[in-house]
């Protein structure tokens, strides 16, 4: 017989807010599988950053050994480079690795390591701006590889290779006592950490953007969640994130409070880029299915809220003709819409709250 599954709220064909069974109740050796199977992902998601470091650190020499053969053949000058830089831009908008500046780095990075196998071999596997480190400061050939081994040995970021140059860590080598093997292992060092935080590589891995916005966008929930529960203006955090089975589809709600004061839900759906009409529609899904799964007889109509950086009048009364459920449209510089119950208004804080405890996070 099929055992029944954890969910919060009424029971309906489809529709499934799922709970996880606590892990005491989990078989012996679960907790070792859960680990194992950590261990495995982090590999393998390190795997595939590492490797898309190193493909774009080999794109980046491969143009800057062109920009150098054109301009040795071609006696091209530095103003080839600014209009190179804007075809390039203007060819992947989507990419912030064409700049003139970062150009020019390329040209200089392939003139200094002529050799492609020492590239391949060292240089591609230290993230693009450990490189610049190392072109920066020191001029020595063989130092600088030694540095770069160094840097993948001892899985040094950016911060932490700048001051063992400027120590003279190479004159320090034999005398200093070291623990960085045994400290560092490579999943969680300093190397690792900065590889996956290069907005390059988010740019070459070809979805900048939706990386970018799920960083943003999990600084924002963390962020408003806190300041929610710090008003403590009738807000009770429900879940972030909520996890919602619905049908074969899977989606996860932002933030998901209930207001005690109203007695109601309220959804609340953060988006980092301009209102679409989808995102209503979306937010609009959500609200139905909180006010049939989760509301009890004594609950009131669920309340929807959505935060976007930007929005248009127009595109937003439109998408909200026709919708039934309460839903407020704001960005964050102005008043919530109007179309929020009066006595919702003076429970939420205003966006001018929330805007100024954006402006205090120096993160965002």
């Amino acid at each position: 017989m099929k055992s029944k599954r954890k969910q919060l709220g009424n029971e309906i064909e489809k529709v499934v807010f799922p709970l996880a069974e606590n892990v005491k109740e989990m078989p012996d050796g679960y907790i070792s599988f859960v680990d194992e199977l950590k261990g495995f992902i982090k590999k393998e998601k390190l795997s595939t950053i590492l490797h898309a470091n190193q493909r774009m650190i080999l794109m980046y020499w491969h143009i800057g050994k062109a920009i150098l053969s054109k301009q040795g053949t071609e006696g091209w000058g530095t103003k080839v480079i600014d209009r190179l830089s804007a075809d390039l831009k203007d060819a992947f908008p989507e990419e912030t690795g064409f700049s003139t500046r970062n150009l020019k780095y390329m040209r200089k990075f392939a003139e200094s390591w002529a050799d492609f196998e020492i590239v391949q071999r060292t240089v591609a596997q230290i993230p693009w701006r450990s490189n610049i480190t190392l072109l920066d400061k020191i001029k020595e050939p063989e130092l600088r590889l030694w540095y770069a081994q160094k840097t993948i040995e001892n899985g040094f970021g950016k911060d932490v290779l700048v001051f063992q140059i400027e120590s003279e860590l190479h004159k320090r080598q034999g005398n200093a006592v070291s623990n960085f093997l045994d400290t560092l292992p490579p999943l969680e060092s300093d190397l690792a950490k900065q590889s996956f935080k290069d907005p390059y590589i988010f740019n070459f891995l070809g979805n900048a953007s939706h990386i970018k916005e799920m960083e943003l966008e999990q600084k924002l929930i963390d962020h408003i969640q806190k300041f929610l529960l710090e008003l403590g203006q009738g807000f009770a955090f429900v879940g972030r994130q909520v996890h919602l089975e619905l049908g074969d589809s899977d989606f996860y709600l932002d933030l998901l409070f209930y207001h005690i004061k109203l007695k109601c839900f309220v959804v609340i759906e953060l988006k980092t880029g301009k209102l679409e009409p989808g995102h209503i529609s979306q937010l609009n899904m959500y609200m139905n299915v909180v006010n049939d799964a989760l509301c009890g007889k004594d609950d009131n109509k669920t309340i929807g809220l959505l935060l976007v950086k930007e929005k248009d009048k127009i595109v937003a009364e439109y998408s909200l003709a026709g919708v039934n459920n309460p839903i407020g449209i704001s960005n964050w510089e102005k008043d919530i819409k109007k179309s929020l119950p009066d006595n919702l208004k003076s429970s939420l804080p205003s966006i001018e709250e929330i805007e100024n405890e954006f402006d205090k996070n120096e993160e965002l």
